[in-house]
Parts: structure tokens; C-alpha cells; sequence
């Protein structure tokens, strides 16, 4: 696994202020930081980011908090204070990155809004993090996840009449936005490097979970270019090939045989190479129609016949597409999770040594390996107040 120093890291340098909280927007800075950046959390006087409350917690602080606030420094500031707001005018205008994620007209009166901090700060890079898009008609509504994935349609992919969807247990519309304006916020510093040209973004999560929804939506997608849209793909339940079946001892598995090739191989396994006659490529995402009954029937059988982990583990040996359903702390203990060493300790300068998970780019050597925990609720207010008071240089693109 490669290793670089902090200097090295491609982000180095670079100052973003971030005035985000709950979800999406500190996990974007939190990416920004393990790549380099030197984040500055700031955040209200108390009470601070809002997650810090969320349970459950370790001695001081909350394990959300923790999970997406690493490699931060915190100020508290309180913007409707003329002292405070010269500080957050400073800070912003030494910034080459500022997120929010603050309601429509709530940054024009706190006097971080994007055209303030560009009348002084000309290449900043400003992204603006919203649930449903600021000029939208339901701009003034919070943007809750669930509410996100209720709009976007990604809960009603077979509503049933009388029966409510599930409830989904990934926040997919918080982190899909996250994404999205990591990925923004990193495409206008590159043109940036390049032009000088600074850049407003606003990331609303409903733009951002339905635009990748293309497997969920291909079939809406087809009736509104006048087409019928059936059949539609089934990876939702109703293909037997591509769903969730019990095992002996009360657990459960994952069952993905959609490829010919896959689904030959598990039926030769079983013995039951009848059921795997020749097929077109589109017959794999169909519900098997007649057939159905039968594969449903021969994957239950086998499945029953053993209990989870053993099953797991032959067909880890067979390389046949059958794994466990864990719980989440299974997940975190699993023999697959330990060889990828996906869980990090940090020492916390109250809580001791406490856990996180490794994102996929260390070992690209893209990120930070030396992970400081989440700051304390304005732990670097005075370190900070010091360097503004000081003589640190202006980055060459900000003006003023």
C-alpha cells in the first residue's frame, strides 16, 4: 500500500471552510481532508453540529459524529455577531473551498453567501448542498433522506396498495449528494488550477439520487419516450435468480445467479443441470415466467440444506454467487472485512482508542492514513483566531 506524507497528499494546501452539518455536506469535507485539505468545521455556539447528539455514543462523543468529522479543526462562531461574522468573513476569505448546507435565504443572512464571499474571494469554489434545489418550488422543504428517496421514487419501485414500502436502512440521497459534490467541488478546483475561474455549485439530493436511478427508472424512462416499458428488468424481488433465501439455521444468504454462466454452474453443482437450458442475454433479468416456480424451488431446497456461514463457504470455494446476509456487526467482524482491513483505530484525546472505516482510496495512497478523530465543539478556536490575527499568506487566486 503506497504511503505519502501529509505534504504529499493531493489536496494539500488547500482551505475549506465548512458550515455543513448532519450528513452529506461533512462527509464531502471529511473526503476533502483525508485527501489533504485543511477543513475548518465551523459551526453555533452549544449546541455545534447537530450530529454530535446522535446515538449511540462513546464516552464524549457520538459514533456518527466521529464517522464523518474526522481530520477537522473546529471553531465555534456565532454569525449574528459582528465579531464573529468579521472572523467568518476572514476565514471565508482566505478560502479557496466553502460548503453549506444551510436553507434557501439562510446564508444571505448570515453573510456567507456566494456572492458575498466572490465579491472579495473571486476563485472561490462554493458549494451549496440542498435537499430539493434552492429555486424549486419545494426549496423551503427540509430535505430529509427519506423524504429524498419518497420523491425521487426510489421507494416506490412496486407500491402495493395497502401495504407501505420498507423502510430503507441506507441513506442513500444524503450519500449520493455527498458524492456528487465531492465530485464537483473537485472537477472546479481542477479548472480552477488551470483558469483561475472560481465556481458556484448547488448539490440538491434529489437531483442527485434520481440521476443515478437508471436501473430503478429504466422502465418509466421508456414510457416517456412513448414506448411500453414492459418488460422491465427484475431485479427486485420477483426473479428468483437475484433474491434473498433462508437457510438451516434460521439465517439468510444472498442468491445472484443472473448470468448463464453463473446460474450453469450452480445448477451443475446441485445436480440439477435440467434447469439451466440455453438462454438469451435478456432472459437473465426476467422473473423466469413458468420456469419461475421451479428455480425458486430448487435454490430454497439447497439453501435449506445447510445453514449460513458453511454455505457461505462453499461456495466461496465454488465461486458461485451465494454469500451471507450479516448483521452489521458480523460485517465488522467478518474474516473479509478484517483482510481488506476496513476498520481503522484512532486514539481520541477522551474516548481512547475508537474505530472507523478506511475509505477505498488509501490504498491508491490518495488519503490520509493518520486520521485525527472528530474535534471537540470549537477545539481550535483559538489556534485558529491566532493564524487569522497572523500574517499567513493569501492563496494566489483570491483576490482582495
Amino acid at each position: 500500500m503506497p504511503h505519502l506524507t501529509a505534504s504529499a497528499l493531493p489536496l494539500a494546501g488547500v482551505r475549506v471552510v465548512d458550515f455543513s452539518r448532519l450528513l452529506p455536506g461533512p462527509w464531502c469535507t471529511q473526503t476533502l481532508a483525508d485527501l489533504g485539505a485543511d477543513v475548518v468545521k465551523v459551526e453555533q455556539p452549544e449546541i455545534g453540529d447537530y450530529s454530535r447528539f446522535n446515538p449511540p455514543t462513546y464516552k464524549s462523543v457520538s459514533a456518527y459524529f466521529n464517522s464523518v468529522n474526522r481530520n477537522k479543526r473546529s471553531i465555534v462562531l456565532d454569525l449574528a455577531s459582528a465579531d464573529d461574522r468579521k472572523l467568518a468573513e476572514q476565514l471565508v476569505g482566505r478560502a479557496d473551498i466553502v460548503v453549506q448546507s444551510f436553507r434557501r435565504g439562510v446564508p444571505e443572512k448570515l453573510g456567507i453567501d456566494y456572492a458575498s464571499i466572490a465579491a472579495t474571494n473571486r476563485a472561490v469554489i462554493y458549494c451549496s448542498v440542498t435537499g430539493f434545489g434552492d429555486e424549486s418550488a419545494l426549496g423551503r422543504m427540509p430535505g430529509h433522506d427519506l423524504s429524498i428517496q419518497g420523491v425521487a421514487g426510489a421507494l416506490g419501485k412496486h407500491l402495493e396498495p395497502g401495504r407501505a414500502p420498507p423502510m430503507p436502512t441506507f441513506q442513500a440521497g444524503d450519500f449520493t449528494g455527498a458524492a456528487f459534490a465531492t465530485i464537483g467541488v473537485l472537477a472546479a478546483y481542477i479548472r480552477r488550477t488551470a483558469t483561475g475561474v472560481g465556481c458556484y455549485l448547488e448539490i440538491p439530493l434529489y437531483d442527485s439520487l434520481i440521476s443515478v436511478s437508471h436501473v430503478a427508472m429504466s422502465g418509466a424512462l421508456a414510457r416517456v419516450a412513448g414506448y411500453s416499458g414492459k418488460p422491465e428488468m427484475e431485479p427486485w424481488g420477483r426473479n428468483p435468480r437475484y433474491n434473498i433465501y433462508p437457510t438451516r439455521d434460521g439465517k439468510y444468504v444472498t442468491v445472484c445467479l443472473l448470468e448463464y454462466r453463473g446460474w450453469k454452474r450452480f445448477c451443475d453443482y446441485i445436480g440439477r443441470s435440467e434447469l439451466a437450458p440455453e438462454e438469451s442475454w435478456a432472459d437473465r433479468h426476467t422473473d423466469h415466467a413458468d420456469r419461475a416456480e421451479a428455480i425458486r424451488t430448487a435454490i430454497s431446497a439447497f439453501c435449506l440444506a445447510h445453514d449460513r456461514d458453511e454455505l457461505g463457504e462453499r461456495m466461496r470455494e465454488a465461486e458461485i454467487a451465494i454469500c451471507p446476509v450479516y448483521s452489521t456487526d458480523e460485517a465488522l467482524a467478518s474474516a473479509h472485512t478484517r483482510e481488506r482491513d476496513i476498520v481503522g483505530f484512532g486514539e481520541h484525546p477522551v474516548d481512547g482508542r475508537v474505530p472507523y472505516l478506511r475509505d477505498p482510496l488509501l490504498r491508491a495512497g490518495l488519503t490520509d492514513p493518520g486520521r485525527r478523530p472528530s474535534p471537540g465543539l470549537g477545539e481550535h478556536g483559538e489556534e485558529l483566531r491566532r493564524e487569522l490575527a497572523g500574517s499567513l499568506p493569501s492563496s494566489p487566486h483570491h483576490a482582495g
